[in-house]
């Protein structure tokens, strides 16, 4: 016993500090891709040629999907004007699929806090559960990494659980299978109402490296009636998961941050069509949260 606490003692503080102080990251971390205007050379389509999964068009203007880019650099290896060059910033997850979209005009927008009747709910205390539907497990093990003392996701109330009827939320890996689209329907419709879906990786935002595949469904989309989270990267850094959970609960210090080379703050209120969306009017704080109607279950497709 002796011994053990005199490690303990050894040790230290484990647990990093984030988000009042971001960890230091390798020079080699691939962060957010950023587009440089005016220097691409006329009917120059080199960059997109080198993209393995059509991230980046030229027709009509230089853009480049985050949701379908895998951080394979192969881009600005192609661009001898150097357009295209990859930050070591973290910041990427955000709140709708066409705010990954970039262009050099058209500067990132980062996940904005759930509404305020949701967070209510759900700010405090956020049960999720992780499905992998046929992912490479590479950002399973980046979500694991959270867990550990190292990065301690408990300490903000956010935890996994085993059950979907635990959960608030799905946190959904992997391009979904063929074999696995049943039990991603299955598990969404176990999951209490009000619920959240949080789509990590490419693969789960737009097919990956599996892309158009016809074993894959190419990701969440089209699949869940929502999401609310998007989080790329092939894998996406820990780091960058966890700014965007924390976003996404209302944590981060900095929800518009001062706009930069290649990102911006998020528009103050987009409206989707959800009925607990992030243009929800603010709720009485003596009145209990109501509970929206909760929408009918989701039925498995033929593949």
């Amino acid at each position: 016993m002796i011994s053990i606490l005199r490690t303990r003692l050894h040790q230290g503080h484990q647990t990093n500090r984030f988000p009042q102080e971001v960890p230091a990251l390798p020079a080699r971390f691939r962060g957010r891709p950023q587009l440089s205007a005016g220097a691409c050379a006329d009917a120059c389509h080199d960059c997109a040629a080198a993209c393995p999964t059509g991230a980046i068009q030229t027709q009509g203007g230089l853009s480049l999907d985050l949701g379908r880019c895998v951080f394979c650099a192969e881009c600005a290896s192609a661009c001898d004007a150097q357009v295209i060059t990859f930050t070591n910033d973290h910041r990427m997850a955000c709140s709708t699929r066409a705010d990954l979209r970039i262009t050099p005009e058209k500067m990132l927008q980062l996940a904005a806090p759930m509404a305020d009747q949701l967070r209510r709910v759900l700010g405090r205390s956020l049960k999720l559960r992780e499905v992998c539907a046929g992912s490479c497990n590479a950002c399973d093990l980046d979500i694991n990494v959270l867990t550990t003392v190292g990065w301690d996701l408990s300490r903000f109330g956010i935890q996994f659980v085993a059950s979907p009827r635990h959960a608030d939320g799905m946190v959904l890996t992997g391009p979904i299978t063929h074999n696995m689209h049943h039990a991603v329907i299955e598990t969404w419709n176990a999951i209490p109402h009000p619920k959240i879906a949080i789509a990590v990786g490419t693969c789960a935002i737009a097919g990956g490296p599996y892309i158009d595949c016809p074993q894959v469904h190419n990701g969440g989309e089209g699949i869940l009636p929502r999401i609310d989270l998007f989080v790329p990267g092939c894998p996406p850094h820990p780091l960058t998961i966890l700014d965007g959970l924390l976003r996404l609960i209302g944590r981060i210090a900095d929800p518009q941050p001062e706009p930069g080379p290649g990102l911006a703050a998020p528009p103050p209120a987009p409206a989707p069509d959800d009925p607990v969306s992030r243009s929800t009017p603010r709720p009485d704080p003596s009145a209990p949260p109501p509970a929206p109607d909760a929408p009918a279950p989701l039925q498995p497709q033929s593949p």
